[in-house]
């Protein structure tokens, strides 16, 4: 897929997302978020890849970051337990239904769009994606159903590492004769299949 196409694609739900921001109305980002929960059941986590303003956030601090050859934290062991992205869907899950119930509007989309840019400038963006991000732990459900999804073939992978080292959201892994993609996790950003010398990952 082209890159410059996914970059545009990006850039112009980041400025919808603010858009949102400003005029007070962030809370229909939700039913955007509620389709592509629903996509996501055929398509893996397009959602995450392509049109996340955090991911698109976060992509450009990391791209910073390299530039400017600053080193992110080492991950801490206790943020690094699957227990915590519950925690932190469960917060997320009950401040969503208190503001159903009480009719207040807390700004919980805000919050988490300054909290992954915080932590993109701390730490590795896996942490993000892989243990803080409740939109990824939701999506990492439905994504496990997903008809397309990216994936190595292994009669063509080389073992090289590319595809792991890439990976934002630590959805790679090594198996016995080539890298594997963890479907339920992978945020279908296209960024194994661009440094693939081979050619051996593709959406399909």
């Amino acid at each position: 897929m082209n890159k410059i196409l996914q970059h545009l694609i990006q850039i112009a739900f980041l400025i919808l997302f603010v858009a949102l921001i400003l005029i007070g109305r962030v809370h229909l980002w939700m039913g955007l978020f509620v389709l592509s929960f629903i996509v996501s059941l055929w398509f893996s986590r397009i959602y995450c890849g392509w049109i996340c303003p955090i991911n698109t956030a976060m992509n450009f601090i990391t791209l910073l970051k390299s530039r400017l050859h600053i080193k992110s934290i080492k991950i801490p062991s206790y943020l690094s337990r699957p227990l915590i992205r519950y925690i932190v869907l469960a917060a997320f899950i009950a401040a969503f239904l208190f503001t159903v119930v009480s009719g207040r509007q807390l700004p919980v989309l805000p919050v988490l769009f300054a909290s992954g840019i915080i932590i993109t400038l701390l730490f590795p963006p896996e942490l993000w994606h892989y243990n803080l991000c409740p939109f990824g732990t939701i999506f990492s459900f439905s994504a496990r159903l997903s008809k397309h999804y990216m994936k190595i073939d292994s009669s063509k992978c080389i073992n090289c590492g590319l595809c792991f080292q890439v990976c934002p959201a630590k959805a790679v892994n090594k198996g016995e004769n080539s890298y594997r993609i963890i479907k339920n996790e992978c945020l279908v950003c296209m960024n194994c299949a661009r440094k693939c010398r081979k050619n051996a990952i593709t959406y399909q």
